[in-house]
């Protein structure tokens, strides 16, 4: 097995005294991982960051061995580490990503998604400019691995217009009308995720609280807790900033 193609870095775990285990996403290739020799060195620390974009040659005998991997920085993404906010959005995605998708299996389009959210959160000067990119993601992501929402007919009524709700048990959409007498059972459907556009901030928090419940219960049972913590540091974050 011998690959050499860009990717994003998504998450490095300490292994053995010096090296380290690397996930890595590429466009058609999916996630791989590999060992990378001195990973945890001075000279290497800085290019292992998650969100980095990389080149990696990744080599290995076998295909059911653990490739060696070498690491070639294209970009970096460390400086965004120093602001609390753009941090936590960083470490949430790729720590998401990472958890979630199947190693070795292409997904072109989240691939795509992802490196347009992180250059967001590196591009935006404030969150509104990359926090709907992000509820997005994280919509796609839930599509892409087989547990996509409904958010264009009422689960209700089966009509299509006046939604404003969404069912935590089903994942649909829910009209005023089909809603009514259950408005408080349901997620409030914000505006930007059927109509697009930009979003006040109650409506990516809701958008987040939508796609958090299902992130959670269909997607990262019994694989996620050190993803969902990020997520949850993320989440407070956002919410003191727009006290």
């Amino acid at each position: 097995m011998h690959l050499r193609a860009e990717a994003i870095i998504l998450s490095v775990r300490a292994h053995g005294e010096h090296g380290a285990i690397v996930r890595a996403m590429t466009e058609s290739d999916g996630m791989l991982a590999g060992y990378v020799r001195g990973g945890r060195s001075r000279k290497l620390k800085p290019v292992l960051q998650p969100a980095n974009l990389v080149l990696g040659d990744w080599r290995a005998r076998t295909e059911e061995q653990l490739p060696g991997m070498t690491v070639e920085l294209i970009h970096s993404r460390a400086p965004m580490f120093r602001e609390p906010l753009p941090a936590a959005a960083l470490d949430w995605a790729t720590a998401l990503t990472a958890a979630a998708l199947p190693e070795g299996l292409a997904y072109p389009q989240l691939h795509s998604a992802l490196d347009a959210v992180l250059s967001a959160v590196e591009a935006a000067p404030a969150a509104r400019g990359w926090a709907v990119a992000l509820v997005r993601y994280e919509l796609l992501m839930l599509a892409e691995l087989g547990f996509g929402l409904d958010l264009e007919t009422c689960a209700a009524t089966g009509g299509t217009t006046d939604l404003a709700f969404v069912s935590p048990k089903s994942g649909s959409a829910v009209s005023r009308a089909g809603a009514s007498g259950y408005e408080n059972r349901l997620f409030r459907l914000p505006p930007f995720l059927t109509e697009g556009g930009q979003a006040e901030w109650q409506d990516i928090l809701d958008g987040l609280r939508i796609t958090g419940h299902f992130l959670e219960r269909d997607l990262m049972i019994g694989k996620g807790a050190d993803a969902l913590a990020a997520r949850q540091r993320l989440v407070d974050r956002l919410k003191r900033a727009v006290a």
